[in-house]
């Protein structure tokens, strides 16, 4: 805008203003006898060619056409023109060019022309304008008019001195009283309680004010909070803008006021605040308590003093939500939270009364202990806790659930917090609320309730009652020692209770998937403890020990597991593997493959091969895996991409075979203490397919140390997986110390909160060997005569070993097994007999046919021999060599032998 049409806006002088007008001067008979310079810039017509030419000239009634143009037709309201205009004439006036002008124009009689009437004598003055500018200059008044009048900004003047001069209807609304009664005042007379909030600014209204005057520099939406005195005792919020007002010279004539009550916008802006606040702190971890405390953190002390949060006691142990009447639930306080100074009392705990945070006093005679010796059952079950120092239980014993309670910020107002770092977390006091009571009433109603101060809204989800969340208010809202916020009542509006209603709708769907967490993990830490096994038997083999930790609470359960396999010829197997994924699939998944895993070693299966047939079992296609009622599986299935290490140890030639599909290979530590991962052919996880799976073959000296362990032992978020590596091996390192040492050790170097985020799975293995005297082998040729000679050898040795009550079964499974190889298969052929904690008997040969026990007809001649066998040995399975097979039995001891 320039500074002519910012002059011009400025002007308020009317168009018909004698000063700005066309003004004509004219006699009795209408004759012009006065021209301004305005009307010859108007019309066209110098003085020397309007002068004694008659007003008809330039003026006329009706324009060319006959007609009136609509805006001064007069049709929007009486008179001859719009109601703008009433009061004025309307003419066509003709300009020197030919235009046509509609021009509205007023008459002014002059003193004494009455009387001196006649030619050329001023009669009276005729002013014209146009119109459109007339109806410009009319709107402009009538904005000024409604700036005083009508808007609902509040407008004041302040003169140099600060002393307020006028001010429009609006602000005179604020002041609850008339201008004649505080015009003159000063602005912190009126308003001495109030300062701005906005940063950057003076706080008084005379600073700013006098800063406006001294600099010129117009502000604008400065935050002013204080008290009107129409409404004394509650805050309100203004938004306010300040500028200069001069004369038309330039100097300083005082300064203008605009301010607009935003404390309902402001309220508003708070409650989405809160919401947004709500949205982003509530809800961060899977945990009832913990989101519980988050709800009272959020709304305290901005929304409200206290709050209290108690939730039933299926919603904390991971239970379906209850339903019906208030029988149905037993509500827990795992949550409260109050301002300083605002305790208030709590009904929910009628028999003890309050404390000053408004919880039953434990050291009241009568009073309930908070810290009880037996486990709540409002807590949900977290496993067996550990005996050493890392969590983890004795070897024999089932693997160790090491897991958390739940987990919260356990501030002083936090009934369920940790008694300390890694102490146990205190229950929750269970709350009873009278009758009468709002929370009662709002358990009745299954509704939010308000009685004054107090505002009880139910964590409703999927048609049932989670808990409560009470609002208090207390006695003031200053209670924090702050500076209230604006229009901070002791009761709840109807927005605030609407924003109470949807805190509680957000803090329920998180407590909600929090409860379906807890049920879920622990349904999966009971699977998983029930698929682990429970106890390792002694082996002759190997001597075992073992650690298991399951993920962290906010990760879940995972799908880590071992085992330790018995295997013929007092041979164990030894396994461990990680599934992909958490959760109750996960730990589902593991179960499967454990089972499927001592299922194919059942069948004595070289490393390589069971891996192979596993990872086919995993790689079916997902319409091949059909569940029990013939739906098909989920898409997604967390056994692809599953790793496992299987090794087979044979304590009579003390030699280790292993094969790994993903896995990390394993530690071996020698009898000296030098500590070596192989370097252990890396085959694909399981269900990828593409690469075949290879073996090594590893000699164990008597005494090795064998390690399997997941990826969660040695991978960390603060370090790598060669880091971990290291570790492992400094500690596996000390030859003096005992398995479950190195388990105790391994963990809390490793993982030193007792959890992560992966599970956790360690089997330690110390080999052993069979001496000379507990095992005895012949060679023997591919001839009938063998038969004898195999069971005269083996009377021999049993009679040696003192198992003579063996001899006449061994004899009938010798001669059978000979029998058998001497007529199907080719020698040469092998008998070996193992003395452990079973009589082993094993015969091999050169053939690739395995037998097959069948039941024989009554009246054929053969194929009884291997049923008798069956009958006499406790188990028996054929092993396949790379030069054959081998058929092994296995007969109890003599009790006194077994012993």
């Amino acid at each position: 805008m320039s500074a002519a049409s910012t002059a011009e806006s400025a002007d308020f002088r009317g168009p018909l203003d004698i000063t700005r007008a066309a003004t004509v001067v004219l006699d009795a008979e209408s004759t012009v006898i006065g021209w301004s310079p305005a009307a010859a810039e108007l019309l066209g017509y110098g003085p020397s060619d309007a002068l004694g030419r008659p007003l008809t000239a330039f003026l006329s009634v009706r324009p060319a056409g006959g007609t009136l143009p609509a805006e001064a037709s007069g049709a929007a309201g009486p008179g001859p023109g719009p109601p703008s205009l009433v009061g004025n004439e309307i003419h066509v006036a003709r300009t020197r060019d030919g235009r046509e002008l509609l021009v509205a124009t007023a008459t002014c009689p002059l003193p004494g022309a009455a009387g001196a009437s006649g030619p050329g004598t001023p009669d009276r003055i005729l002013v014209a304008a146009e119109v459109e500018a007339l109806l410009h200059w009319e709107s402009r008044i009538a904005l000024l008019q409604g700036l005083a009048t009508q808007s609902p900004v509040g407008l004041a003047i302040y003169d140099t001195d600060l002393r307020l001069s006028w001010s429009n209807t609006a602000y005179e609304r604020e002041m609850g009283q008339p201008l004649a009664a505080f015009r003159g005042k000063r602005a912190e007379e009126l308003y001495g309680a109030g300062s701005f909030v906005t940063p950057g600014y003076p706080h008084t209204l005379a600073g700013v004010m006098r800063q406006v005057l001294d600099t010129g520099e117009p502000v604008l939406d400065l935050h002013f909070r204080g008290q009107p005195p129409s409404d004394p005792g509650r805050d309100h919020l203004w938004s306010c803008a300040y500028y200069r007002l001069e004369d038309a010279h330039g100097h300083a004539l005082g300064v203008c006021e605009d301010a607009f009550d935003i404390t309902d916008r402001y309220r508003v802006q708070e409650r989405l605040t809160l919401l947004v606040e709500a949205g982003r702190r509530i809800g961060t971890v899977l945990d009832v308590a913990t989101t519980a405390e988050e709800i009272a953190e959020v709304a305290v002390p901005d929304f409200a003093a206290t709050v209290r949060v108690d939730v039933t006691r299926a919603a904390v142990t991971g239970e379906t939500a209850a339903v019906g009447s208030p029988a149905d639930m037993t509500l827990l306080r795992v949550a409260e939270r109050s301002a300083p100074g605002s305790g208030t009392p709590d009904p929910g705990f009628p028999a003890n009364g309050p404390t000053e945070t408004g919880r039953p006093d434990p050291y009241r005679p009568g009073a309930s202990p908070t810290v009880t010796d037996s486990p709540d059952p409002g807590r949900p079950d977290t496993g067996p806790t550990g005996s050493g120092p890392t969590g983890s239980g004795p070897t024999g014993s089932g693997p160790t659930a090491t897991a958390r309670g739940p987990a919260g910020p356990g501030g002083t107002n936090s009934p369920g917090g940790p008694g300390g770092p890694g102490g146990p977390r205190q229950p929750y006091p269970p709350v009873d609320y009278p009758p009468g009571s709002p929370q009662n009433r709002s358990l009745s109603s299954g509704g939010l309730v308000l009685d004054e101060g107090t505002l009880v809204v139910p964590l409703r989800t999927g048609g049932g009652i989670l808990g409560l969340v009470t609002f208090d208010r207390g006695e003031g809202s200053d209670a924090s020692g702050r500076s209230p916020g604006p229009d901070r009542a002791t009761t709840f509006d109807n927005g605030e209770v609407a924003l109470a209603d949807e805190l509680a709708a957000r803090a329920a769907v998180c407590i909600d998937n929090a409860r379906r967490y807890t049920r879920e993990r622990t349904a999966s830490l009971a699977l998983q403890r029930q698929l682990l096994p429970h106890h390792l038997p002694p082996q002759s083999a190997v001597e075992t020990a073992y650690r298991y930790l399951p993920a962290d609470d906010v990760t879940g359960v995972g799908g880590d597991w071992f085992d330790v396999i018995p295997l013929s010829g007092t041979r164990v197997g030894l396994v461990v593997g990680d599934v992909v994924g958490h959760g109750l699939q996960a730990a589902a998944t593991m179960g499967r493959l454990r089972t499927s895993v001592r299922a194919f070693a059942q069948l004595d299966m070289a490393p390589d091969e069971l891996l192979t047939r596993l990872d086919d079992l995993v790689g079916q296609p997902a319409e091949d895996r059909s569940d029990a009622c013939g739906g098909a599986v989920e898409t997604y299935d967390v056994t692809t991409g599953a790793t496992c290490l299987y090794a087979v140890y044979d304590p009579v030639s003390r030699r280790c075979v292993m094969a790994r599909a993903g896995h990390l290979p394993p530690a071996i530590v020698g009898p000296g203490g030098e500590v070596s991962f192989p370097d252990l052919p890396a085959g694909p996880p399981l269900g990828l397919g593409g690469l075949p799976f290879e073996s090594m073959e590893i000699d164990l000296p008597v005494g090795s140390l064998l390690a399997l362990f997941t990826d969660g032992l040695v991978e960390a978020r603060d370090h790598d997986i060669g880091r971990g590596l290291d570790t492992l091996g400094q500690v596996l390192g000390d030859r003096s110390a005992s398995l479950e040492e190195l388990c105790d050790r391994a963990v809390s170097e490793l993982v030193p909160g007792g959890t992560s985020a992966d599970d956790t799975a360690l089997l330690l293995v110390r080999t052993r060997a069979l001496g000379a005297d507990r095992v005895a082998d012949w060679e023997l040729t591919a001839e009938p005569v063998s038969v004898g000679r195999a069971r005269e050898l083996a009377t021999g040795q049993l009679e040696a070993w003192g198992l003579e009550e063996l001899v006449f079964a061994t004899q009938l499974v010798v001669s059978e097994l000979v029998t058998n190889a001497v007529r199907y298969a080719g020698g040469p052929l092998g008998l070996r007999l193992i003395r452990d904690r079973t009589l082993v008997c094993e015969v091999a040969d050169t053939g690739h046919t395995s037998p097959h026990l069948r039941h024989s007809a009554a009246d054929d001649e053969g194929g009884r021999g291997l049923f008798i066998v069956a009958q006499l040995v406790q188990r028996w399975g054929t092993r396949y060599t790379p030069t054959g097979k081998t058929i092994w039995t296995e007969q109890a001891l003599p009790p006194a032998e077994a012993g």
